[in-house]
Order: structure tokens, then C-alpha cells, then sequence
């Protein structure tokens, strides 16, 4: 079995596309989303308010994340 082929042929797949690899880039947007409030909280003035709305990016970002690849492993497991 070429494993190789299997791989390149797999990023052919819809759900590769427009499921999967959305809802890992969602994935890592919550992990910097998660990191940049760490970061916050851990400042002396945990009150300074930042430009960019961290809690607010992880949470609709995991949100985003979960529902994406729930929808990618239903239509892995369709198409196998």
C-alpha cells in the first residue's frame, strides 16, 4: 500500500478541506487566544485592558473548533 498516495489523495476530500483544516486552524487561533489571557493575567496591572478581546477570540474560536471537527469526524467516519 503506498501510504504516500493515501495521504495526497486524502487532502482531495471535501471534508478535508472545508471541515477539517478550518477547525484545526480554529484550534490553534484558541490556543494563541488562550496563551495572549495567560499573558494578561499575568502582568502587574491585570486590568490593562488589551486591544484584542482574548477571552472573547477563545471562546468563539474553540466554539468553532469543537463544532468543525465534530463535523469532520461524522464525515470521515461517512466516507469510510
Amino acid at each position: 500500500m503506498d501510504w504516500q498516495a493515501t495521504i495526497r489523495d486524502s487532502f482531495d476530500e471535501p471534508w478535508v478541506r472545508y471541515l477539517l483544516l478550518p477547525g484545526l486552524i480554529a484550534l490553534a487561533l484558541s490556543v494563541a487566544g488562550w496563551r495572549g489571557e495567560r499573558r494578561r493575567k499575568g502582568r502587574s496591572d491585570p486590568d490593562a485592558v488589551s486591544w484584542v478581546p482574548w477571552v472573547a477570540v477563545t471562546f468563539w474560536s474553540s466554539f468553532a473548533a469543537m463544532l468543525l471537527l465534530a463535523l469532520a469526524f461524522k464525515a470521515w467516519l461517512e466516507s469510510r
